[in-house]
């Protein structure tokens, strides 16, 4: 009688990083925390536009993540996404994890006016029927963006890069026991609130009217602010034209300092004149997204790694273990 086949393991023996063209430095950063090389694989344009890509080596039976920030240009690098997880599924990987350090789209998450698209559920279902098996993600615009998904989603959030720099003696400078944290609008609250619950500071929120899209006008601070140094805490910084208003409405309310920090430098348009052009001291923002040339030369705007958490959050996926532990 033959002997019976050996039953095959389910567990993944090895796992695989790749990124697209939208941020590949944080993809380097986060394989050199996991000390794996970084997957080879080419992206091309035809002379039309379109994007040509290629996986050059084996997948077949591996735990694959893709690191790619929906970031500008964002159309492209969506695509370049789709075509690569299509190309790993198509290829046999056993699993594929999509992950997200800047979600594109994800302001665009409901239907406030007749006759929209529901943008970020959209993009969502693409990722999906693309091939992903599981998404990483980081700061959605959100929470409930998770609900889109019918795949699993790790939501991991920047609050703990954050905190140790603001609590660190170069980020304490003009805080300690005079620092305030202040919510850029209602929505912000939640967000506001954990960060200041551990940084233990007072909380302020910034009562604004958004007018149409990117143009915000200032009401007035829920909070006291006088005699404060304020820092404003957001998930993104886009034009930047709402915190230049927060920050003007908190020195005229008498604070003695603005502060800034944001997980995704977004920074269209005229964003990084006007931080320049303000009267805020320092932007602080995380490598979800790279920096322009401008940005990057801006001495008020710092950047800091979220590829450390990153690195531990695909580990934990890997390994199936818990990442429940940074959810900060």
């Amino acid at each position: 009688m033959a002997a019976p086949k050996p039953v095959r393991s389910m567990r993944f023996n090895h796992f695989k990083v790749f990124s697209g063209t939208a941020n590949p430095d944080l993809a380097q950063q986060i394989c050199e925390q996991l000390e794996t090389p970084l997957g080879n694989a080419t992206v091309r344009t035809f002379s039309d536009g379109e994007v040509h890509l290629q996986v050059q080596e084996n997948v077949r039976g591996a735990d694959v993540f893709v690191v790619q920030p929906t970031c500008r240009p964002v159309d492209r690098n969506i695509m370049e996404l789709l075509l690569m997880m299509d190309a790993l599924k198509r290829a046999s990987a056993e699993r594929i994890t999509a992950v997200l350090p800047y979600y594109g789209y994800a302001r665009q998450d409901r239907k406030d006016r007749p006759r929209m698209p529901i943008s970020a559920r959209l993009v969502a279902s693409l990722i999906e029927r693309a091939g992903a098996d599981r998404i990483l993600a980081l700061d959605l615009h959100a929470a409930q963006i998770q609900g889109f998904f019918d795949v699993p989603v790790d939501h991991l959030f920047a609050l703990p890069v954050m905190i140790e720099y603001f609590s660190g003696a170069e980020g304490a400078r003009g805080g300690g026991e005079g620092l305030t944290v202040v919510s850029p609008d209602a929505g912000g609250v939640e967000r506001a609130r954990a960060f200041a619950k551990r940084l233990g500071s007072p909380l302020a929120i910034i009562d604004k009217r958004r007018t149409e899209v990117n143009v915000a006008e200032v009401m007035h601070i829920i909070g006291d602010v006088a005699g404060q140094h304020c820092l404003i805490v957001d998930d993104l910084i886009d034009t930047a034209g709402t915190l230049v208003k927060g920050a003007e409405a908190l020195l005229k309310q008498g604070a003695k300092s603005v502060r800034a920090c944001a997980t995704h430098a977004v920074l269209s348009g005229p964003a990084v004149l006007r931080i320049s052009e303000s009267e805020i001291e320092e932007v602080v923002v995380s490598n979800s997204i790279p920096l322009s040339e401008q940005a990057a030369d801006c001495k008020r705007i710092k950047q800091l790694s979220v590829a450390p958490l990153l690195a531990k959050a695909i580990e934990s996926i890997h390994e199936d273990g818990s990442v429940s532990t940074l959810f900060v």
